[in-house]
């Protein structure tokens, strides 16, 4: 348990720092994860892969749409579904953030070696699995 916090600790050490500097949070943070992940997301779709209510969201995402970091555009099919998307700066700091969790685990690989690695993602995997579960 404790490699495993430690290790949290170490992935989310950079990301962190970079955005206490904006002011933003871990929380901020899987926003932006998210909204990478899945283009033109919906809010309703977030609060799902987020697990947490939209009480709970509606702070964290107004102030990324404030800082002008996220957009929300009304989706074509559905005039009450809000659709999510970075601008051009939000991007810019979701792929900073991910650049360096990448060289960190890139560098993490390197040294285990692949037989580590694949034990590591199908540990990962069933740990969602075990999310899905709940």
């Amino acid at each position: 348990m404790e490699s495993f916090f430690l290790g949290y600790q170490a992935f989310t050490a950079k990301p962190d720092e970079m955005l206490a500097r904006r002011g933003l949070s871990r929380v901020h943070h899987r926003i932006l994860f998210f909204i990478a992940s899945y283009p033109d997301l919906s809010v309703k779709e977030l609060l799902g892969y987020l697990g947490v209510s939209k009480q709970a969201l509606n702070t964290p995402l107004r102030q990324l749409l404030e800082m002008h970091l996220v957009e929300s555009l009304t989706a074509e099919d559905d005039k009450r579904k809000r659709m999510l998307r970075f601008t051009a700066e939000g991007a810019k700091l979701e792929q900073a953030l991910r650049r360096e969790q990448v060289r960190l685990l890139q560098r993490a690989f390197d040294e285990t070696g692949e037989q580590a690695v694949e034990g590591w993602l199908a540990v990962n995997q069933a740990l969602a699995l075990d999310r899905g579960r709940g």
